[in-house]
């Protein structure tokens, strides 16, 4: 894991000029960042439902508050002065997500996260302040977890191991890492620990989140919606337990030992347990330190490739769901290796989900617009005679975005304009349009879909997507 995550200084001042804070403006707002965050790391994450939910109306209020200021200002200036207006609106609203991401943690910053690394989804200005600020999200103090440690260690953590750094180096959206050493040896480990009861903050959005979708309950997509929102809380419950992550990533380390250049940490069983997970430290880069290298297009393809693969043969030779390929799951290492180093967040198929997903890939490769229905239907929780003429055509769409890249032969161009765009674009309709009936599985695919397909367009890789899946598969498919 890295050490080069700049300050929060540095994020500030890193920021370009025409993002919308210039130079005399940056000191202010630096220094308010800094306080905002510093009060934040040391204060426990609010647990309590009405707490988040007042936390989150509030955050609507303000950023809608500065959106209307800038539109009633903007009929008043000219073309460029609006621009700047706008991108200084984008700028302050991402630090004011920022600031209540960090407060709130758990599935909202994992909201957050996500929003911050899909290309083009948000305004650019909005997507760079978050992105970039998003692994500077402030750390809990020691004095709040190292109880915490102690309760699930056994000892003081500043005994249990040699070298125990006190100041976290990485906090994430479940829990913080530190870095350590094991007793008496020279072996260096990073330990991550989950943040005190944010396993409650999790059942508390949920339960928000049904709220805020009860106006549905009349309609036919009720209780279909409910099982998808407990499949959500047992997705998000699951990365809170470390032990089965564990063994997800010790599974993970043995079906990927075959890929020279990929590695996945091995863990720490003797320290580690349910709220506390020990494993030994990669040094690499994250993708935006990465990308800030310039590399050239021959790294950014292999590195492409190399997610492309783990990916795949986890998912064909585990029937396991890498579900959160995002940009601090994964590291670059100095050698080109790529590193692995979450996997809190997997599902292992069931046989009806696997046949589910063989059928929806053997319909689109054969291009059976008859079986494809049948498939599509099924995956909407709706019988064939259910599905509109304008849902089935929608549902096409998407299913076509999902398996163009599987279709060309040859490398695929991520850097393509709109590729990533389109799904996007496809997946809002749906929202737009309240076809939100699906089955669970779903959730974990739009998942891998989207995150996959995020990283390889953020590299700008060319990869042989089709050629790696078909080496990958068990099946032998012809896609037509």
């Amino acid at each position: 894991m890295t050490t080069d995550h700049p300050t929060l200084a540095e994020l500030i001042d890193a920021l370009p000029v025409d993002a919308g804070l210039q130079a005399e403006e940056r000191a202010p707002a630096r220094e308010e960042l800094e306080r905002m965050l510093a009060e934040v790391a040391a204060r426990p994450v609010p647990t309590g439902r009405f707490a988040r939910m007042w936390s989150l109306g509030t955050l609507q209020a303000k950023i809608a508050a500065a959106y209307l200021a800038w539109w009633l200002r903007a009929g008043f200036q000219d073309a460029d002065a609006r621009q700047r207006g706008l991108d200084e609106t984008h700028v302050a609203a991402a630090l004011q997500v920022l600031g209540r991401m960090s407060q709130l943690r758990g599935a909202v910053m994992k909201v957050g996260q996500m929003l911050a690394h899909w290309p083009d989804v948000v305004p650019d200005a909005f997507a760079e302040t978050l992105g970039r600020l998003q692994h500077e999200a402030p750390p809990m103090h020691f004095a709040l977890v190292r109880e915490h440690l102690r309760d699930e260690l056994g000892g003081d953590p500043l005994e249990v191991f040699d070298d125990f750094e006190t100041e976290a180096f990485a906090a994430a959206s479940l829990g913080q890492v530190h870095r350590a050493r094991l007793k008496g040896t020279d072996r260096r480990v990073v330990v991550k620990v989950q943040y005190p009861d944010i396993a409650r903050t999790i059942r508390a959005d949920v339960r928000n989140l049904k709220a805020a979708a009860f106006g549905m309950r009349l309609s036919g997509d009720w209780e279909n919606l409910l099982r998808q929102y407990e499949g959500i809380e047992r997705m998000l419950e699951q990365e809170t337990d470390y032990e089965a992550e564990a063994e997800l990533q010790t599974t993970a380390r043995r079906c990927l030992a075959g890929l020279d250049d990929v590695v996945v940490p091995a863990v720490v069983p003797e320290h580690s347990t349910r709220r506390v997970l020990t494993m030994e430290l990669l040094d690499g880069q994250h993708l935006d330190a990465f990308l800030a290298g310039r590399p050239d297009a021959d790294r950014r393809d292999r590195h492409g490739a190399q997610i492309a693969r783990a990916s795949m043969r986890l998912w064909y030779r585990e029937d396991l769901v890498y579900a959160d390929p995002h940009p601090g799951n994964y590291l670059f290492l100095p050698d080109g290796r790529l590193g692995l180093i979450d996997f809190g967040c997997c599902h292992r198929f069931t046989a009806d989900e696997l046949e589910y997903v063989m059928d929806c890939e053997r319909a689109s490769a054969a291009r059976d617009d008859d079986a494809l229905l049948r498939v599509l239907a099924r995956g909407s929780d709706l019988d064939v005679d259910q599905l509109t003429p304008e849902r089935a055509d929608l549902l096409r769409e998407y299913v076509d975005w999902v398996w163009e890249p599987v279709r060309t032969r040859g490398p695929f161009d991520y850097g393509a304009p709109d590729q990533f765009q389109r799904g996007a674009r496809i997946y809002a309709e749906f929202v737009k349009r309240r076809w939100v009936r699906a089955v669970p599985v779903n959730t974990w695919l739009a998942r891998v879909f989207f995150g996959v397909r995020a990283m390889l367009t953020r590299l700008e890789a060319r990869v042989p997507y089709g050629d790696i899946l078909r080496e990958e598969s068990p099946v032998d498919i012809d896609w037509k």
